[in-house]
């Protein structure tokens, strides 16, 4: 990946971290470990797609720890946070 791109990916999972509850904060679940992160790039943005993955976790495949299937953000190419994907889960 490009500098850019990482900085995006960065962003976007300090942002979802951030969310986690505290008291989860040394569970791999909600680490970025449990995290799959990818990064795509069109027009100057990139867009940035989260999804949880506790399976990388130990946990049995297909597991979900919430609503959310995975999460979209658009970041500029300096690593700003510009939108969340606005959907229901």
């Amino acid at each position: 990946m490009d500098g850019p791109a990482v900085l995006a990916a960065h962003a976007v999972m300090q942002r979802v971290l951030s969310g986690y509850p505290k008291q989860y904060a040394k569970s791999c679940a909600f680490s970025a470990k449990g995290l799959e992160v990818i990064v795509g790039e069109e027009r100057g943005m990139y867009f940035v797609r989260i999804q949880r993955r506790p399976d990388k976790c130990g946990w049995a495949p297909g597991t979900v720890l919430g609503f959310d299937e995975f999460e979209l953000y658009a970041v500029s190419t300096e690593g700003k946070v510009l939108a969340r994907y606005p959907y229901l889960p």
